[in-house]
């Protein structure tokens, strides 16, 4: 089911990618460097968590749009890596529409999907949805 569920979701992705990101550019220049502007906030100011998440980065999320988000990760010296989405399973329905994941950063180099049990702000089991802006071989940036 999680497997049929991740193949569909990156196909829409995909699909989506193919199409363009629906990003205002004006927004795009808010959120490159670390801290965004508002309405973001530090998640590890909200939640008990650190303030740099290895294979993540340093999050930052409008707290109006939690739990799904979208979390920006962002690499040591503050340039946004990475855009994450936190679908809790219980949310997650056959008629699901994932087709408008906003990319604050703009283009998207490659996406992944990956099953969390819950931790800390997103308690419930739940799916990351990676949207990564940089190359697989840069993932390096936030792995520490």
């Amino acid at each position: 089911m999680i497997r049929s569920l991740a193949t569909a979701t990156a196909a829409s992705i995909a699909l989506v990618f193919s199409l363009g990101s629906t990003s205002a550019i004006a927004a795009q220049h808010s959120v490159m460097k670390a801290p965004p502007a508002a309405p973001y906030k530090a998640v590890s100011s909200l939640v008990k968590l650190p303030d740099f998440i290895p294979g993540m980065g340093q999050l930052f999320v409008d707290p109006a749009t939690l739990p799904a988000g979208p979390f920006l990760g962002y690499d040591h010296k503050g340039k946004l890596v990475n855009t994450t989405y936190m679908i809790p399973i219980s949310m997650m329905k056959p008629d699901m529409n994932l087709h408008d994941l906003k990319t604050p950063a703009g283009k998207v180099d490659h996406v992944d999907i990956v099953y969390n049990a819950g931790h800390p702000g997103v308690a419930e089991p739940h799916i990351h949805i990676v949207l990564w802006n940089i190359p697989a071989s840069q993932e390096s940036r936030v792995a520490k």
